[in-house]
């Protein structure tokens, strides 16, 4: 039994059916090209607050691609994008990223040879710089941030190593506590749970939840679909660009078509 046909043996408790809230982000009608090859091929989709929305589909799909272009970080050749009704077309990566959208890289992007406080310490701008007013209360405040987001990853202990020298599951979550850093409310994230070990897992999913609880919103892009049926809300499918399936996990996973397409069985 694969990990889609296991949906028939949770109960309604177990599987998450929140619709979400407001539209945070929204894209329209997004078309993307390289060359001949359309990576992303009249894409609309909704990203509703306080629920985890998941992209899903094989290899090449287009996910990391959306991405980058929702992030500034690819340029689309036509479409919208809307934070809150804001156009996102045409702004630079940081920019977009203080209005409240922050991202994890597969690639993480850790400053390697700074501390994993400093790392976080970085994300905090403008308050971690030295001449942000508030004196000897802001700083506490900074400190006592840090120290509950150190703590919430698991990296209390680690604060003052240098991130080049932490476990790969650690540096998967100091990716993740430069996010939370950011006070963002929107987390998109290119497959933060790859690599980690049950444990590590278990917390991931813990901190995901309880930050979805909190009021952050969540677009996910993940593989191992025994994760995605653990923290979806929502799952969107693509495929050769296309969003094919944007729905209840309960929904999409058990589509056969989809599921031919995502395990590369054409002939079902």
């Amino acid at each position: 039994m694969n990990a889609l046909s296991s949906l028939d043996q949770m109960t309604a408790a177990e599987r998450p059916v929140q619709a979400g809230g407001e539209v945070l982000l929204s894209i329209r009608n997004l078309h993307k090209s390289f060359g001949g090859l359309k990576v992303t091929n009249d894409v609309s989709l909704d990203l509703r607050a306080g629920i985890v929305t998941t992209l899903v589909g094989p290899n090449g799909a287009g996910k990391t691609t959306l991405f980058n272009q929702i992030t500034g970080h690819l340029v689309p050749d036509s479409g919208q994008i809307l934070w809150q009704g804001q156009p996102l077309i045409g702004k630079k990566h940081f920019q977009i990223s203080r209005l409240g959208v922050a991202r994890t890289f597969q690639d993480l992007r850790l400053f390697s040879h700074m501390s994993v406080e400093e790392n976080i310490l970085t994300v905090m701008e403008p308050i971690s710089w030295i001449w942000q007013p508030g004196g000897r209360s802001g700083r506490s405040e900074r400190r006592d941030k840090v120290n509950d987001i150190l703590r919430r990853t698991g990296l209390s202990a680690k604060a003052h190593m240098r991130a080049i020298d932490l476990a790969y599951a650690e540096r998967k979550f100091l990716s993740m506590a430069r996010i939370m850093a950011a006070d963002a409310k929107i987390w998109l994230l290119d497959e933060p749970a790859s690599g980690l070990d049950r444990g590590s897992y278990e917390l991931f999913v813990e901190l995901l939840r309880s930050e979805v609880g909190k009021g952050v919103t969540v677009c996910i892009i993940e593989h191992n679909l025994d994760i995605v049926l653990a923290i979806s809300d929502r799952i969107a499918f693509l495929d050769q660009g296309r969003l094919l399936a944007d729905g209840l996990p309960d929904v999409v996973l058990k589509d056969p078509h989809l599921a031919a397409i995502y395990f590369g069985d054409m002939s079902a």
